[in-house]
Order: C-alpha cells, then sequence, then structure tokens
C-alpha cells in the first residue's frame, strides 16, 4: 500500500501477550512495516502477566522499528502491579506510552495527533454500572468516568491534523459482538464513545481486549472503531488509511 498526499497509512494491533515463547512472531512482518505504514498504534495487552520481563519482550518485538510506535497498556499489563516499570521499558526502547496524555507525531509532513488510555469497563447504554450503592460499585463506575474525562481532555487538546483515540477498553458495544453479552461491561464503556465524540474531528478510534468481538464499529458521533485485537484481526497489524475518509487498507 503506498502513501497518498495528505493521507496517513496507520497499523494497529492490540493484545499479543508477549512472553519468551511468543518473541518473534511479529517481527518478521514488522521488519518491512515502514514500506505499508507510517505509523504503528499498540492497543494494550501487550505482555502476558504484566511484568518487566515480559514488557523486555515486547521491547525487542516492537522497539527499532521503521516507524514510530505509540502504545497504551492493557489490564494484562497491570496485573502484577508492575506497569510503571513495563510503561519505562518500553519508553527505553523508543517506544511512545500514552495514558490520558497525547502525543503528535509527523508523519510525511502530517501531523497525526494520538491521544490514548487503557481505558476501564462500566458497560453501555441500557445495560451499565451507576454510581449508586455500595462504595465498591461507586468506585467501579467512578474510576471508569474520571479515566474517559481524562483521556477525553487529552484528545481534544492536540493540535495536528489527524486526530486518534487509542484505547484498550471498548468504546462502543458494536466491536464486541460475538463476546458474550454478560461480559460487556467489564469490556469497554459508553464513556469512552462520549469522550472521542465530544472531541473535534477524531478520524479514527482503535482498540483491543475484545478477543472474540468483531473489527468494526462507529461511535454514536460517527467516529469510525476498529478493534485490532490480534484474535480478531488474525495477523501482525491491520492498516488503515486516514484522510476525509477513513479506508481499509
Amino acid at each position: 500500500m503506498t502513501a497518498e498526499e495528505g493521507c496517513v497509512r496507520v497499523a494497529a494491533v492490540g493484545d499479543v501477550h508477549l512472553d519468551a515463547d511468543v518473541v518473534g512472531r511479529y517481527r518478521p512482518a514488522l521488519d518491512h512495516l515502514g514500506l505499508k505504514a507510517d505509523l504503528l498504534l499498540l492497543a494494550g495487552d501487550l505482555t502476558r502477566h504484566g511484568t518487566e520481563e515480559e514488557a523486555r519482550c515486547v521491547a525487542r518485538e516492537f522497539g527499532g522499528l521503521p516507524v514510530p510506535v505509540v502504545a497504551i497498556l492493557g489490564n494484562h499489563d497491570y496485573h502484577s502491579d508492575q506497569q510503571e516499570g513495563v510503561a519505562a521499558v518500553l519508553r527505553d526502547a523508543g517506544i511512545t506510552v500514552l495514558e490520558c496524555t497525547g502525543t503528535v507525531v509527523n508523519c510525511a509532513g502530517v501531523r497525526v495527533g494520538v491521544a490514548g488510555t487503557k481505558g476501564f469497563g462500566g458497560g453501555f447504554a441500557g445495560a451499565c454500572a451507576s454510581e449508586f450503592g455500595e462504595p465498591e460499585m461507586k468506585e467501579f463506575t467512578r474510576h471508569g468516568r474520571e479515566l474517559a474525562a481524562r483521556f477525553g481532555e487529552s484528545l481534544a487538546a492536540l493540535d495536528c491534523d489527524v486526530r486518534i483515540s487509542l484505547t484498550h477498553y471498548s468504546p462502543v458495544p458494536e466491536t464486541l459482538l460475538g463476546e458474550p453479552l454478560e461480559i460487556y461491561p467489564f469490556l469497554g464503556s459508553y464513556h469512552l464513545a462520549q469522550a472521542i465524540d465530544a472531541a473535534p474531528e477524531v478520524g479514527l478510534a482503535v482498540h483491543g481486549h475484545a478477543h472474540a468481538g468483531s473489527e468494526r464499529g462507529a461511535t454514536p458521533g460517527g467516529v469510525p472503531v476498529r478493534n485490532v485485537a490480534h484474535p480478531v484481526i488474525k495477523q501482525a497489524y491491520n492498516v488503515y488509511q486516514l484522510s476525509s475518509v477513513l479506508m481499509p487498507a
């Protein structure tokens, strides 16, 4: 796929769950990434159990690539309470790691803004948690809402030509189709979609987490949403071309 003037080719994958026994699985395809994409997004769950040792495997696999790499962490990357160390290992390998923050990357003269957060659960309209009742339920619901609000501020504040949302949890239920309905509240939150729709001219929203979900959806405001979990896309990455209209590679 060749780049068109004014367009950006965005590669993305999530849920690679790297450990020592998986190192090398993606690298052969990644070594040629510069011919197919201008930027790579990693949508969380990069490790299996969230250890720094596993993060070094991610750094070996996704570090030193011919394009900028921007990542967020997923729930697996938090499992061992080493998320700060995991992020530090990735940053040392030249990977930009976001959490309720944003970055702007120059891709062939196009300023691509990416804001990212792991996000959290909570569910979707008509079947969502509320800040009512036990303190634990209030805390669960509040955490997702507050994360989405901080993420939304970062997304809206980007000074760029093309704006991209990068989360682990899903902002919409459409990309969860195939997962049991009972676990939707643990796979995403409508608060993320509200944050995306409140930001100006978001061209693409990328997420992972839903291994049995579907690739395509859209926010209520019409922003294209893509589930790039590796078990869904079944390849090293998907590429999306962004201009005035999102086009799959």
